[in-house]
């Protein structure tokens, strides 16, 4: 069998093209699923260093060039996707890892939410009101479908009403409520958050995004206003210092290559919600000698950053392992949640795009393990990043996406 495919530019401008190159077919896999184009180059495979996703789809093989020439750097094949594999397998205890979900939105009511939830994977749909609703029982537990405004799941304006000398009876507040739903879901997202679920599920959870897509959601792009984004809390394989110290720096290594991958939105960038990690941070965890404790790791952290708006927030985890030490310090306490894993809030929400995927930001997540699994190469990258300018800003920043996709 042999598939064309089609194409998503840098601009965004989606076309077909028909063919690959034939000099390197040969030395091309039989499955993909996405990959990397350099300007007036060939497609390189990923085994020297360009692809930088998993294979899964059809390729071409012909050899015609479309109009435009080779696809401009950044272009990614828009294809079916497949949830790349975690290179650790299993949680401390020996059980399986699983991610949790949130997926935040605009453009449809809880409850068609609901439903779409309720249509894969079973359940009970229970409403709260016009701010939360639950799929109870469902396969692999309660999901939640929320308006994600605490002030509003909460009340707490009602508060602020007594304040004012306002009583609302039951008929007057049923009314305020459903107003305020209507009026905040212009600006507020509506969020889905899922249990835990094993990596194998993750494809379902797809399929309730797409269902949603065609019912018409709108995500992080459909609106300056929409700084909407996905979260995947991810179960940690160990918790012991030496592993999460070697995610951080994984992490920290290929943050402009997420984001440039990812294409994060302008406007959550410029949010408060995933404020890089401080470069004094940054080359601190870098530096070749530092292999902390586990104290030593979490009171770094908290040092440097007292909040949990970074792209990897890893408060939770830290709470986790040592509620103390972490409820101490001055970070927003009645807002973490312990649990033991990785909190990754970067990704983009692009629901409205048929050709998105929630396998596009788990992949990216899939790159960080597999480089801190990979001592010899983290170590490199690690030493490359400290020798060059401090700013990493500006064409630092383009230099060095481009430079750690290369390790791949």
């Amino acid at each position: 069998m042999r598939e064309c495919a089609r194409i998503t530019d840098r601009d965004g401008h989606r076309r077909s093209i028909n063919h690959l190159p034939p000099t390197r077919s040969s030395r091309l896999p039989s499955m993909i699923h996405e990959y990397w184009y350099e300007p007036t180059r060939r497609p390189r495979v990923k085994t020297s260093g360009r692809w930088v996703r998993e294979r899964y789809a059809m390729i071409p093989t012909c050899t015609q060039r479309g109009k435009n020439g080779w696809a401009t750097p950044g272009a990614y094949l828009a294809m079916t996707t497949r949830f790349r594999d975690l290179p650790w397998q299993q949680t401390p205890d020996g059980s399986r890892r699983r991610v949790g979900v949130e997926i935040e939105m605009a453009g449809v009511a809880l409850d068609v939410m609901a439903e779409a939830v309720r249509d894969e994977f079973g359940g009970q749909i229970s409403s709260e009101g016009p701010f939360v609703t639950h799929v109870r029982d469902t396969e692999f537990g309660d999901f939640e479908v929320e308006l994600d405004a605490r002030v509003l799941k909460d009340r707490r304006y009602r508060e602020h009403l007594k304040r004012l000398g306002i009583e609302l009876d039951a008929e007057d507040s049923a009314t305020l409520d459903r107003w305020l739903a209507d009026a905040a879901g212009r600006l507020v997202p509506h969020e889905i958050v899922a249990p835990p679920v094993s990596l194998e599920v993750l494809p379902r959870i797809d399929r309730v995004r797409a269902a949603l897509q065609k019912k018409g959601a709108r995500g992080t792009e459909s609106s300056l206003l929409y700084a909407f984004g996905l979260q995947l809390n991810i179960e940690a394989h160990s918790l012991e210092a030496d592993w999460l110290t070697s995610i951080l720096k994984a992490f920290v290594l290929l943050y402009d290559a997420l984001v440039k991958a990812g294409n994060i939105d302008f406007s959550r960038q410029l949010s408060p919600y995933i404020k890089p990690f401080p470069g004094s941070y940054v080359r601190h965890v870098l530096q070749p000698g530092y292999r902390p404790d586990i104290q030593e790791l979490i009171d770094d952290y908290l040092e440097h950053n007292p909040t949990r708006n970074r792209p990897l927030d890893m408060l939770p985890l830290f709470a986790w392992i040592d509620r103390g030490r972490v409820m101490a310090a001055a970070v927003e306490r009645d807002l973490i949640k312990p649990r033991p894993a990785l909190h990754y809030r970067l990704p983009n929400c692009e629901i409205d795009d048929p050709d998105w995927t929630l396998a596009r930001p788990f992949n990216g997540w899939a790159q960080v393990e597999h480089l801190a699994a990979d001592p010899e190469r983290l170590a490199a990258a690690g030493s490359e990043y400290l020798q060059r300018p401090a700013q990493a800003l500006g064409q630092f920043a383009d230099e060095w996406a481009k430079r750690i996709r290369d390790w791949f």
